[in-house]
């Protein structure tokens, strides 16, 4: 299975194909209304190319490549030129040939996913589909009516319930304006300007390198929202400078991997799920981001007590002269990142403009400053070499995206069509008995166990689907379940059996994986209590309304997460006062709201 990375930078058919997606995506931002039916399917038919017309490991994945990424690139042109007329069928396809295009076109997503990401999200989409097309036959509650075949994949794929519904139109009006000003800003020195304020803030203290990972990551991360590029980008310069200190290989990889994962919670950008939050929560990306700010600070809290933690075990040391910065290089590096985000923030908080929008104008600042160094002015070769890295990284990435949100619209389309998601939500009240700590329970078994097979995004959808109105009749309010659930849809990355950061940093460091997940757990112990804490005390994610609840919440909470921490890993006390410690921790984090919470009485 050839993955989109392999698609060669170089050639000049990719570069003329990222421009195109580029131009497109941010054209759509000024052209006024589009109708969805005419944006939809074009990013669809740009995002094709990246996945299906590249060279498979075997000549078969070529040639199906070919013909399913054409006959599906043909199909979404023919949608978009007759939007209006297809309109008019209401969701009903009208005749065998209409039919025959739905089906290419379905099935070349179940292919693009799979080719972006393995097996098990376009299996889960091809269940899901089964369902609509034969749940009649299903007995019990779980099954339905039946839907004519006509009506149900029409309504997938020629109106806007399933392939061209909510989640597309976030992939298309915002995600990728995100991922293009995330691959022009790696495409300078906003990198190496996080890379060396992380050196100046933390390289000489205890721990000093695992102190800079943990910062990197968090800083770089905000751009990234990957967990995997985390790992690939910070990992690169902390882990061997880790190593070169003698920190023990489990703990220099645990460290990566947890903080690595911390990126898609941090904003401003927080992966595509966030973006996906504000299209179903109908929350401004503005509250989004400043309900997002103190948990995820609060998680990299609980890495750096951690880090503490270990420094004290292992009897770790800081870094050397390399930390050393002079300020006029940490100023001017800087610049590269601080200019683009200062842009951001001052059109999105200042000047009231959409994220779209704000996003835009950083892109235009980013990529002037792609065109100097840190030294002056930069050379001919080296502009044009950034410039091309920026166009190919932000076609392939978009059309990656696209991918996992075109198959996870399939799901989310059946689940509406055929009221699954209804029963299912039913069926978690039902098990919860109607109490709250059991419905978030199953919940966070779900989106653990969903995480491991699928993207974060693709789970946080899923699961927010099923679960999201269970937790709502329960009592939690809409911002803090679907926080909830996206936390939970990280847990993938760090808990075994699957771990995908862990792997990573593991294979960096030549460490078991094993050895480095239990380290990564005991480290990012605030991905698992985090989310509980802010359904219990929903002040922590309302600063924007009530600041000084929301600092107290935080400071308790960070207190918590200290005493949780250093039972977990101090090593020098017996293990019934660690014991105590991680109970005192939990019980000063939910003691305050825990009888109203979970009893529902004040």
């Amino acid at each position: 299975m050839e993955k989109p990375d392999a698609v060669p930078a170089i050639r000049p058919v990719w570069l003329v194909l990222g421009a195109a997606s580029i131009a497109f995506h941010l054209w759509l931002i000024f052209s006024g209304l589009i109708p969805n039916l005419v944006s939809r399917p074009l990013h669809m038919a740009l995002a094709v190319p990246w996945i299906m017309l590249v060279a498979g490991r075997r000549r078969v994945d070529t040639l199906t490549g070919w013909c399913l990424g054409l006959g599906a690139i043909a199909v979404c042109l023919w949608i978009a030129f007759n939007e209006a007329s297809l309109s008019d069928q209401y969701g009903s396809l009208a005749g065998n040939g209409q039919l025959a295009a739905s089906a290419v076109v379905i099935v070349c997503v179940l292919e693009m996913a799979r080719r972006a990401i393995g097996w098990p999200l376009p299996c889960v989409a091809a269940v899901a589909l089964l369902y609509g097309l034969f749940g009649e036959h299903v007995p019990g509650e779980l099954g339905h009516p039946g839907l004519p075949v006509e009506s149900f994949l029409g309504t997938l794929v020629i109106a806007e319930g399933g392939l061209w519904g909510q989640l597309t139109g976030v992939s298309v009006s915002v995600v990728a304006v995100f991922v293009i000003f995330g691959a022009v800003l790696n495409a300078g020195e906003a990198g190496q300007g996080f890379m060396n304020l992380a050196l100046a803030s933390a390289g000489r203290l205890k721990a000093g390198a695992a102190k800079v990972s943990v910062l990197a990551s968090a800083l770089f991360g905000s751009i990234s929202g990957s967990a995997s590029a985390n790992v690939a980008s910070t990992g690169s310069f902390t882990l061997p400078a880790m190593r070169r200190l003698g920190y023990p290989p489990a703990f220099a990889g645990a460290v990566e991997a947890v903080a690595s994962s911390g990126g898609q919670i941090m904003p401003p950008l927080m992966g595509a799920g966030a973006f996906v939050m504000v299209e179903l929560t109908s929350t401004p990306y503005t509250s989004i981001m400043a309900a997002a700010i103190l948990p995820a600070v609060l998680f990299f809290c609980a890495v750096w007590f951690g880090v503490d933690g270990f420094a004290n075990r292992y009897e770790l040391k800081g870094m050397g002269d390399e930390a050393r910065i002079p300020a006029r290089t940490l100023l001017i590096t800087g610049g590269f990142f601080l200019v683009p985000f200062t842009v951001l923030m001052e059109r999105l908080f200042h000047g009231g403009y959409t994220a779209q929008f704000a996003a835009a104008l950083a892109i235009l600042s980013a990529a002037v400053l792609l065109m100097f160094t840190s030294h002056g002015v930069a050379g001919r070769q080296l502009i044009v070499e950034r410039f091309s890295s920026a166009i190919v990284t932000s076609g392939r990435q978009i059309a990656l995206i696209a991918s996992i949100i075109l198959c996870a619209s399939l799901i989310v389309g059946v689940l509406g069509q055929t009221g699954l998601g209804v029963k299912i939500t039913s069926l978690i009240v039902d098990l919860s008995g109607g109490w709250l700590p059991a419905a978030l329970l199953l919940t966070a078994l779900a989106c653990l166990i969903l995480g491991m097979e699928v993207p974060t995004t693709a789970a946080y959808v899923i699961c927010i689907s099923v679960a999201g109105p269970a937790l709502q009749q329960l009592g939690v309010p809409l911002l803090a379940a679907h926080l909830f659930v996206f936390w939970y849809a990280l847990l993938s990355t760090i808990t075994p059996p699957v771990c995908g950061t862990v792997f990573i940093a593991a294979g960096m460091t030549g460490a078991p994986w094993l050895r480095v997940a239990g380290h990564a757990m005991a480290l990012g112990v605030g991905l698992y209590l985090i989310p509980l804490a802010m359904v219990a005390d929903t002040a922590l994610i309302e600063p924007s309304q009530s600041l000084l609840p929301a600092l107290l919440a935080f400071v308790r909470i960070a207190f918590a997460l200290y005493l949780v921490s250093t039972g977990l890993i101090v090593r020098e006390m017996p293990v019934l006062a660690r014991s105590a410690l991680c109970l005192a921790g939990l019980a000063v984090m939910f003691g305050p709201s825990l009888w109203s919470v979970f009893t529902g009485q004040p």
